[in-house]
C-alpha cells in the first residue's frame, strides 16, 4: 500500500460514502481494504477498533495512520499523527452536530463557551471561516481546519 495524500483520502472517503451522510460503514471500509490487498482486518477487527459500525472522515483519516504505519509506510501523515489525532479531538469540539463540518454558530458556540469570545454578532466567525474555506461551501472540513490551525 502506497502513503496517500490527504486529498487522496478525502476523495476516496466521498466515493465510498454512497449516501453522503459523511460516515462509511465498517462493511465498506472492508470491502475497501480487501480491494487495495489488506488482509489482516476482520469486519468485527475494525468494529472493536472504533467501538461504532461506522466512521467519519477524521476517524477515517486516523485508521489510515495506524494501517500506514503498521505496514511500514512513512509518509507526512504518519510523521504527524500525534498532531493529526490531536486535531482530529480538536475538530469534534467544535463539531457540535457532528456532521463532518464547522459552521460560524459553531465555531462561535465553542469559542464562547471557552471564554475567548465576546461577541454577540457571527460575522467575525463567518469572515474567519471564510479565509480557510478553501472548497466556498460556507463551512470548515477537517482539512481546512488542519489548515487553519496549522497556520495560526
Amino acid at each position: 500500500m502506497s502513503a496517500l495524500a490527504t486529498d487522496d483520502l478525502q476523495r476516496i472517503f466521498k466515493n465510498l460514502d454512497k449516501n453522503g451522510d459523511g460516515f462509511v460503514s465498517s462493511e465498506e471500509l472492508l470491502f475497501l481494504l480487501q480491494r487495495i490487498g489488506v488482509q489482516q482486518f476482520s469486519l468485527q477487527d475494525i468494529e472493536s477498533i472504533f467501538s461504532k459500525p461506522r466512521l467519519d472522515l477524521v476517524e477515517f483519516l486516523i485508521f489510515y495512520d495506524s494501517i500506514s504505519k503498521k505496514n511500514g509506510q512513512e509518509s507526512d501523515h504518519v510523521d504527524g499523527e500525534d498532531e493529526t489525532r490531536d486535531l482530529a479531538e480538536a475538530f469534534r469540539v467544535f463539531d457540535l452536530d457532528g456532521n463532518g463540518v464547522i459552521s460560524s454558530d459553531e465555531l462561535q458556540s465553542v469559542l464562547s463557551r471557552l471564554g475567548l469570545w465576546e461577541e454577540t454578532s457571527g460575522d467575525d466567525c463567518r469572515r474567519m471561516i471564510r479565509v480557510y474555506d478553501t472548497n466556498l461551501d460556507g463551512v470548515l472540513d477537517f482539512d481546512e481546519f488542519k489548515n487553519m490551525m496549522l497556520s495560526a
